[in-house]
């Protein structure tokens, strides 16, 4: 494994864990066994470090994990949305569950107009895109609204189980039901 590989995922690991702002350049020097010219070669400021911390987060977990895992377990659009639950429920039961890091690095910065945070808006946005995606196909008079609604069920139930909620998710699938039964959708 190359250097960019090494500091990437020693970042993402640590980033990952305990949030952008707790971690400096240091420590993934340190943690990664790079020299930090190495770093600063690969990545100019440790703003862009993030930057790709984030899109290499949508690829492992959006994308590979979440997106893959609800596919695999859903037939329907519908069985699809509640299998994010299903998933979920897993995910906050592991030991090392870490949260959402787009939920986290948004509030650590509170700058609109700064990069990291431009950035992490996009992702979310994706996630919602995706939500958008099974709504439609799920026959929902309004998709975007019903993936506005889901996603903001999702961010709750990940602060839930944040909080120490271990139905979190459970409860989240519960109310995700019911708006699919308002929106007369069968799962």
């Amino acid at each position: 494994m190359g250097a960019r590989d090494r500091i990437v995922d020693t970042a993402y690991d640590l980033f990952s864990r305990h949030g952008v702002r707790a971690v400096g350049v240091d420590r993934i020097v340190a943690e990664s066994g790079v020299a930090k010219m190495s770093l600063y070669r690969h990545f100019r400021s440790k703003d862009e470090l993030v930057l790709t911390f984030l899109q290499e987060r949508e690829r492992r977990w959006t994308n590979e994990w979440l997106r893959a895992e609800v596919e695999r377990r859903g037939a329907t659009p519908a069985e699809r949305m509640l299998a994010i639950f299903d998933v979920f429920g897993e995910w906050f039961a592991l030991e090392d569950f870490e949260g959402c890091s787009f939920i986290n690095v948004l509030l650590e910065f509170d700058d609109r107009e700064q990069r990291v945070r431009v950035a992490t808006v996009e992702y979310l946005s994706n996630i919602r895109g995706f939500l958008r995606e099974l709504a439609t196909e799920a026959g929902a008079a309004d998709p975007d609204a019903l993936a506005h609604q889901w996603h903001i069920l999702m961010k709750g139930s990940i602060v839930a189980a944040g909080e120490g909620d271990q139905l979190a998710a459970r409860r989240a699938q519960e109310i995700g039901q019911l708006l699919l039964e308002r929106e007369a959708i069968a799962v």
